[in-house]
């Protein structure tokens, strides 16, 4: 099982080329920044953009592409995720929605996939 996702965690989508960030909007407990559960999706508010999107299936990326004769052309990253964040951790509720673990995806509606790439925590060992 993964660790508990806070706001500032690293995100990383398979289209984009540079990572974006998690932010956690609302009163939530702290970890040691708020903790995000599975509903913390919504583009432009909680993920962000991860710099230029390569995927072929985005409309912006296909237009691009045509109007440079077929030569792959990345477009402006503007996450479109409509589903919560899966699987997320059941056994712990923040704000009656199961807390947001590094294990978890978010899928993009273009066919990205979004995972964590550093859960905005760490584990000291003393």
């Amino acid at each position: 099982m993964g660790q508990l996702v806070c706001m500032g965690a690293a995100l990383m989508c398979t289209g984009g080329v540079a990572p974006g960030s998690l932010v956690v909007v609302g009163k939530r407990p702290m970890c040691p920044t708020p903790a995000a559960n599975i509903m913390d999706n919504k583009p432009m508010v909680n993920i962000l953009p991860f710099g230029l999107c390569t995927l072929p299936s985005n409309p912006m990326v296909a237009a691009l592409t045509a109007a440079a004769l077929g030569v792959p052309t990345p477009a402006p990253c503007i996450p479109a995720t409509a589903a919560p964040w899966l699987p997320g951790n059941p056994k712990v509720l923040i704000d009656n929605f199961p807390a947001l673990n590094s294990d978890s995806k978010c899928l993009c509606s273009y066919g990205g996939s979004i995972s964590v790439v550093f859960p905005g925590q760490v584990i000291t060992i003393a």
